[in-house]
């Protein structure tokens, strides 16, 4: 379990001068203390591995609380202060999967380090580490809450690239001119408000976690880039939100599409009924198998019967006409 642990471990050091990369042969390696003015960056796959983070815990004389917080299976959004350092955690949504999949992210941040754990292995903070290479930008020059600040970052503009991304492919399917009260068109609106809800719950939480985040006092850890974040998830939120109205509007317009062809048909059904009750009328008096119905015995009876019945019906669709019900 160890040497696992090892393998799903790599650091990144860095500062205004230094980047280095390290993989790990021993846990007396992780050392996240050490070398003031260098920030270190630890990244772990996998939360499971709880006997290694007592040992990394206890090496760094980091407060022994965080056993505790790791050895919770499920956490709700935390944010907690400890002794000089932050216990930070959010379910992430995972974007590329076609199901609705999430994955536990926990982050453990002083001024001088940073610890990431993911449950599962990839992530999207391969710009990060590019930037970090590359001495791209200002990050080498901030400390670990800027690091913070940019994985966090990475989240939310995954969040609105894959919103934006399918929100363009609703769009296309959805139009409001191809709307068709069928199974298969109300079929596709219920899976995308499914998608929307999955999108909006995640991005609720991790404006939770941006919005403790922005409230927490620690020396050295400087909590104004998350107010750019919290606005970001709520445009999101916005939007979001947006769409599920016009998702509604969609499905109320397909009910009434639905309702309007009801009663186009129960309309023309009624006026047929209404046409044919007087004729069905008189046949069933000259139906009857009485002896004595005289004007059987005319000559002409047959054809003025017809004559009457033509009439009748001319009469009631002149009536239909003039109320203008068809």
């Amino acid at each position: 379990m160890e040497n696992e642990f090892l393998d799903n471990t790599s650091l990144i050091s860095y500062s205004n001068n230094i980047y280095e990369k390290t993989d790990f042969t021993a846990i007396s390696e992780i050392k996240l203390t050490e070398n003031k003015g260098v920030i270190k960056w630890v990244n772990t796959y996998g939360i499971h591995y709880q006997e290694a983070y007592k040992k990394v815990i206890y090496q760094n004389k980091l407060d022994d609380f965080l056993i505790k917080l790791l050895s919770d299976e499920e956490h709700p959004n935390k944010v907690i202060l400890l002794d000089d350092l932050l216990f930070v955690t959010t379910r992430v949504l995972i974007t590329e999967s076609q199901k609705s999949d999430s994955e536990q992210m926990i982050f453990i941040v002083s001024s001088d380090f940073l610890w990431s754990i993911q449950e599962k292995s990839g992530d999207y903070f391969n710009w990060i580490r590019e930037r970090l290479g590359g001495n791209k930008g200002i990050v080498r020059k901030k400390k670990a809450d800027y690091l913070l600040f940019l994985l966090l970052e990475s989240i939310v503009d995954n969040y609105q690239d894959t919103y934006e991304e399918n929100a363009e492919l609703s769009a296309d399917k959805l139009n409001s001119t191809h709307i068709k009260p069928t199974p298969e068109f109300t079929s596709l609106v219920e899976k995308r408000k499914q998608e929307l809800f999955n999108f909006k719950k995640a991005t609720l939480s991790l404006r939770d976690t941006i919005t403790k985040l922005e409230k927490m006092e620690i020396d050295g850890f400087e909590v104004k880039y998350f107010s750019e974040l919290k606005e970001q998830t709520t445009n999101l939120i916005s939007n979001i939100d947006f769409e599920l109205q016009e998702l509604e509007s969609k499905i109320n317009l397909i009910f009434s599409i639905q309702g309007h062809r009801l009663n186009e048909v129960m309309k023309t059904l009624t006026i047929l009924s209404v046409i044919f009750i007087p004729l069905t009328f008189l046949a069933g008096i000259y139906g009857m198998n009485f002896e004595n119905i005289p004007e059987l015995k005319f000559k002409y009876s047959y054809f003025i019967l017809l004559a009457a019945m033509v009439i009748i019906t001319l009469i009631s669709v002149w009536y239909f006409k003039r109320k203008k019900w068809f």
